[in-house]
């Protein structure tokens, strides 16, 4: 046997069908190929978004573009080297897509959301995203899911369509700083003016709170135990925004004791009314 002979060599045989050791090697080197050139666009967008000619959300994007585009065109040929006609192949199998399509309808919703995301931009790899009250930076967007990455360092896998339907916060859209607030109760008899003037410079001290607009202190109530203030800040730093708040809560305890502010715990008067004593009843003795 030459080597002629082991090209032509028919692994599978059915009807009009032949697959040969000639046409195995062609799918091998197609498929070898189809990764080489993924990887070099890959790495070409990588390096185009180190150099800063492309954000790293909008770079990602046209990545899973042109991969899935690639993996697409290398199926149809690696199809027409074994002799499958496409569209004999479609019209083979219509009466199955339509028993499944009802089954995958909720998988063919994320498809098309997941190339909805890729194609429109709304949410890119490394926006900060809250979605259904979790607040993560999403780390991949995939043809069907999403993986975002919560504050926790919990990975969750989203489905497209979450991202797409429902009502999704995307704070990476906000180019300019997102206000946020801390309250504090204080006891009654405190100084106001005092109180608001150290809750301000408590925040002003925070290097990830904005300079402009500046922090600004409220009387915002008469509470059951305390007078309530609360302290309006602005960052761009939404990620971190609970341990920064965390850091301002501490500086505003650490301030507080050092002017002899308290603030109180929950307390309750208790009022017992008695009766008055009834008469003595008395018995004589026999």
């Amino acid at each position: 046997m030459n080597y002629q002979d082991i090209l032509d060599f028919k692994i599978i045989s059915y009807e009009r069908y032949q697959v040969s050791v000639y046409q195995l090697l062609e799918i091998a080197v197609i498929i070898a190929a189809t990764r080489a050139i993924i990887w070099l666009i890959h790495k070409l967008i990588r390096s185009r978004i180190s150099s800063g000619k492309f954000d790293t959300g909008r770079g990602e994007a046209l990545f899973q573009i042109i991969k899935y585009l690639l993996i697409v065109v290398a199926m149809v040929v690696v199809l027409d080297v074994v002799g499958l006609e496409l569209t004999f192949l479609l019209a083979g199998s219509a009466a199955l897509l339509v028993g499944l399509g009802l089954g995958i309808q909720q998988i063919f919703n994320d498809v098309v959301s997941g190339i909805i995301l890729l194609f429109e931009g709304t949410v890119l790899v490394g926006d900060i995203v809250e979605v259904n009250g979790i607040v993560g930076k999403v780390k991949r967007i995939n043809i069907r899911t999403s993986l975002i990455e919560t504050r926790d360092r919990i990975n969750i896998i989203v489905p497209n369509s979450k991202l797409v339907s429902d009502n999704v916060i995307n704070w990476s859209h906000n180019r300019i700083a997102t206000r946020f607030s801390v309250e504090v109760g204080v006891e009654y008899g405190s100084d106001v003016e005092l109180v608001k003037r150290l809750m301000e410079e408590a925040v002003k001290g925070h290097k990830s709170v904005s300079r402009l607009p500046e922090p600004k202190a409220r009387f915002r109530d008469f509470g059951d135990s305390a007078l309530l203030f609360d302290v309006l800040f602005w960052s761009d730093d939404m990620f971190r925004i609970e341990f920064i708040k965390s850091d301002i809560r501490t500086e505003i305890d650490k301030r507080f004791k050092e002017h002899n502010i308290t603030i109180p715990f929950p307390q309750r008067d208790l009022h017992i009314k008695s009766n008055e004593a009834s008469p003595l009843i008395t018995k004589e003795n026999p």
